[in-house]
């Protein structure tokens, strides 16, 4: 960072209540869509500061206030429980005139309380830890179990709306605006072919299957902060997609992204499967986290959320391959097309083992 982006960030920082002298500002490099601040003090506390991405959320009031519900909700959780407020929920820093975000032209800021002697991991270590990851994810539902998703707006609209999805993707397909469609008919054909899957999670929301829920919408590992001497998940992050949605986007997500034997763009498909034991694992932890507070239907269903959030995922890489690369950061012309088929192998290995899945389910009800 240059001189003059550190002033002002501590310009910016001078904004929020804060009493303690900011000494050091480090960029933290690894999110994709906000930039994020390092603030370290002299004393035992330091803080994250955050320029909020508006192209993405362009409801930047609906967004702080859905953060701002959901982490009070938690706190006051966490309090009652005689827990550890500060590192076991996000707190966010209020500005200097009350407020819970910062408009400073045409950006937005954020501060939060550092989670401290905790630490983020971009992959599971063990078996273990992929539990205990399963485990805090399923804490963090049940904690909000009793929370009323209606009062939270849809910070990306239709996020998980499978159906919708498949809508635009015919669309694209019919339009064909980079002419890429004559290299990928048998992708097509593949998606296609399972269309008939996309009411699963949306069909059973609104025909009464599956309650309407908090959701994060974004479960993937390293939104964990991991405690340094523990090893145990203490506090969820990246809320900025917390709302109204099915337990199962989340179960499904976590599974698809942390039991993935490959990173998600790798093309030597040999090497992509479900690890049966990493999904065995997050099942265990994550049903013994909820405590009990999904209904049967759900925790049933969560085999095929796996599922669906990884069609859905591959979907979604197909069809911005499809329309020129317009939502995606790629690092070369086929990257978006590598995902996709990357998701399409995953796709077919959770059918073969869907039997196996659902009886690992059964065995933790």
């Amino acid at each position: 960072m240059d001189i003059n982006q550190t002033q002002h960030i501590l310009e910016v920082a001078s904004n929020f209540c804060i009493e303690e002298t900011i000494q050091e500002v480090f960029e933290i490099t690894t999110g994709h869509i906000n930039r994020t601040y390092h603030l370290i003090t002299g004393a035992k506390r330091s803080y994250i500061l955050q320029k909020v991405n508006t192209v993405i959320f362009k409801d930047t009031e609906g967004l702080m206030n859905n953060i701002s519900l959901v982490t009070e909700h938690l706190q006051k959780k966490l309090v009652a429980a005689g827990m550890d407020a500060d590192r076991e929920a996000l707190q966010l820093i209020p500005t200097k005139q009350g407020g819970i975000y910062l408009s400073l032209g045409d950006e937005v800021w954020r501060m939060y309380l550092t989670i401290e002697n905790a630490r983020t991991y971009d992959r599971a270590t063990s078996n273990d830890m992929f539990c205990e990851v399963g485990r805090a994810f399923g804490s963090f539902q049940r904690e909000l179990a009793d929370f009323d998703a209606s009062q939270l707006c849809e910070t990306i609209p239709a996020f998980h709306d499978t159906v919708q999805r498949y809508a635009y993707f015919e669309e694209v397909v019919a339009k064909d605006v980079v002419a890429r469609r004559a290299e990928v008919e048998a992708e097509i054909a593949f998606f296609m072919e399972r269309k008939k899957n996309a009411g699963f999670i949306v069909g059973g929301i609104r025909e009464g299957r599956f309650p309407l829920r908090v959701t994060h919408n974004d479960t993937k590992l390293n939104n964990i902060m991991i405690d340094d001497e523990t090893g145990k998940g203490i506090c969820i992050l990246d809320l900025d997609t917390v709302m109204p949605g099915s337990v199962l986007a989340d179960f499904g997500d976590a599974i698809r992204f942390g039991a993935s034997t490959a990173a998600e763009d790798e093309t030597d498909l040999s090497l992509v499967y479900m690890d049966i034991d990493k999904f065995s694992a997050f099942a265990k932890g994550f049903i013994g986290g909820l405590e009990g507070s999904l209904t049967e239907n759900e925790v049933k269903a969560l085999p095929m959320g796996a599922y669906m959030m990884t069609l859905e995922c591959g979907l979604r890489f197909l069809t911005d391959y499809l329309n020129g690369d317009t939502y995606f950061r790629i690092k070369h012309p086929t990257h978006n097309l590598d995902r996709a088929r990357n998701q399409m192998k995953l796709v077919e290995d959770m059918e073969a083992k869907m039997s196996q899945m659902n009886e690992i389910i059964e065995s933790y009800l």
